[in-house]
């Protein structure tokens, strides 16, 4: 088992399957009143280079749940923000917390940060990956539809963080992955050469209707993401035709179900009339960031 999560594909199917189940346990006990006090006295140190609703908050009540303490910390009022490297905040701040969470723009600052840290670094994003939220994802799609390891998923819209996530959960647990996105939006090319040589069972179009078809998961993201606003216009053109509507959900299997990691900009990407359909399990989805970080956090620092 790693000491950080920074990438999917850094964990075994097995222990990724172990945060699941005590995801599930920890979730069930809070709907019960129950709270595991597996975290006492511990703290959590939060890191944030991008503005952020969901992961701040989960990540903080997270950490309230399980008896510790979270600490927020504004990149831009830390001494890292005034250009001190990032190894010596790492190595000083190991020595103030017992874990770390970082949402930033580079993978690589999050890895420098874990290598110099003797204690837990959790990716809460970056550009390149978003590997809680697929946890979470996935979660929701195991209380939905049981085997999510036989069901087809299919990406449809930007080959962004999410894209990249989505691909490394296909490598690491081995379903079926159709990823739709515009030429030249495609997925990162290492990221997509990494899962091919996994054996990873991922088909790649330009035809959003493809990727649809039969499908079981329909999932997709904004089309401009944090610091992509300038090119919003330009987006909006090149994706246009790449809408998760009704239309395209009835190629689907007909007891789809459709996630987004919010926020989302209704009727761009997603219609409204999908995201208020039976098919969206779209807030359960954000629910289980909470209840699927605390398991990564119990399992990184128990």
């Amino acid at each position: 088992m790693n000491k950080d999560f920074l990438c999917l594909s850094d964990w075994s199917f097995g222990d990724l399957e172990k945060i699941f189940s005590l995801a599930l346990d920890l979730k069930s006990k809070k709907k019960a009143g129950l709270q595991h006090q597996l975290l006492a006295g511990k703290t959590l140190g939060m890191i944030f280079e991008k503005s952020s609703t969901r992961t701040r908050v989960s990540f903080e009540a997270g950490m309230f749940q399980l008896g510790g303490h979270a600490l927020f910390l504004a990149s831009g009022n830390t001494q890292m923000g005034r250009g001190e490297p990032i190894g010596d905040t790492a190595r000083c701040m190991a020595r103030y917390v017992d874990g770390v969470m970082i949402r930033t723009y580079s993978q690589e600052a999050v890895e420098e940060f874990a290598q110099y840290s003797s204690v837990p670094v959790i990716n809460g994003l970056t550009d390149l990956y978003h590997p809680c939220q697929v946890m979470a994802d996935l979660m929701t799609v195991i209380e939905h539809k049981g085997n999510y390891r036989e069901l087809a998923y299919c990406w449809i819209g930007d080959g962004n963080n999410m894209a990249n996530s989505w691909i490394n959960a296909a490598a690491v647990f081995g379903f079926e992955l159709r990823v739709a996105t515009p030429a030249g939006y495609e997925p990162d090319t290492m990221v997509k050469e990494r899962a091919a040589e996994a054996g990873a069972r991922i088909i790649y179009t330009n035809d959003p209707r493809e990727a649809a078809q039969g499908a079981h998961v329909l999932n997709t993201d904004v089309w401009a993401s944090m610091g992509q606003e300038a090119e919003q216009k330009e987006r909006q053109i090149a994706f246009s035709g790449y809408q998760i509507n009704m239309a395209l959900l009835s190629l689907a299997d007909p007891e789809c179900v459709v996630m987004h990691c919010l926020p989302a900009h209704r009727d761009e990407e997603i219609t409204d009339e999908v995201m208020e359909s039976r098919h969206s399990i779209i807030y359960d989805e954000a629910e289980n960031r909470l209840h699927v970080q605390k398991a990564i956090m119990a399992t990184l620092m128990v």
